[in-house]
């Protein structure tokens, strides 16, 4: 199986065949498991496959949405003009989701010091250090998890050559939907810290240990 391409269109494209062609049946998808993939140039991140018809604007508006760490989907439909269906069966009765992705980066420590903060400082005092993680997945929230289930364990930066490198681990992803737009907002993710560092943008890794197409997309 390859696992490089130049971007994440052309990693769409490829699992997108791979998964109709030789995934396994399980539940009511097909499935990989244990995919590991590096995109070379993660800046490039258009979905630009015809037959996706990948929305930049949606991808955008729930980048923004992350941005805020405002957890309520009211504030995704404030940014985009409507809100997805799958986050409304998601949300609990007072629209709050624990998905959001910005949200879990966002949480502070009894220092007041959010998860992206801290990397980031961490990244600046000692470029070779292997602790620049951020957790979303958190099993003490695991009673909260029951319509809302994070799909993504962690992210993990690191400098190399004076770039930085990006790892994104996920216990599941929906490759239509969920990994074209996660990229999407996990590549901004890495910008946004190269940024603050001052360097650029190197590799992106995405790893899930369920990549899948739900049946209606075979």
């Amino acid at each position: 199986m390859k696992n490089r391409f130049y971007n994440a269109d052309s990693a769409f494209s490829y699992f997108l065949n791979e998964i109709r062609c030789n995934g396994i049946e399980f539940g009511d998808t097909k499935a990989l498991f244990n995919v590991g993939f590096t995109m070379e140039h993660p800046r490039d991140m258009m979905i630009l496959n015809r037959e996706r018809e990948w929305n930049r604007e949606y991808a955008e508006a729930e980048w923004q949405w992350y941005l805020s760490g405002d957890n309520n989907i009211k504030k995704l439909g404030d940014l985009y003009g409507k809100i997805p269906p799958i986050w409304e069966r998601m949300a609990d009765d007072y629209g709050y989701v624990n998905s959001n992705y910005g949200y879990q980066w966002q949480r502070t420590d009894w220092n007041g010091t959010s998860q992206l903060e801290y990397i980031i400082n961490l990244l600046e005092q000692n470029p070779d250090t292997r602790q620049a993680a951020i957790s979303i997945y958190d099993a003490k929230e695991h009673p909260k998890y029951k319509n809302d289930t994070p799909c993504t364990y962690a992210v993990q930066f690191t400098i190399l050559n004076n770039k930085l490198n990006m790892a994104v681990v996920m216990r599941s992803n929906d490759l239509w939907f969920g990994f074209c737009n996660d990229q999407y907002c996990f590549a901004s993710l890495q910008m946004l810290v190269a940024y603050e560092l001052g360097i650029e943008c190197g590799e992106y890794y995405h790893y899930a240990h369920n990549l899948h197409l739900y049946n209606n997309k075979l």
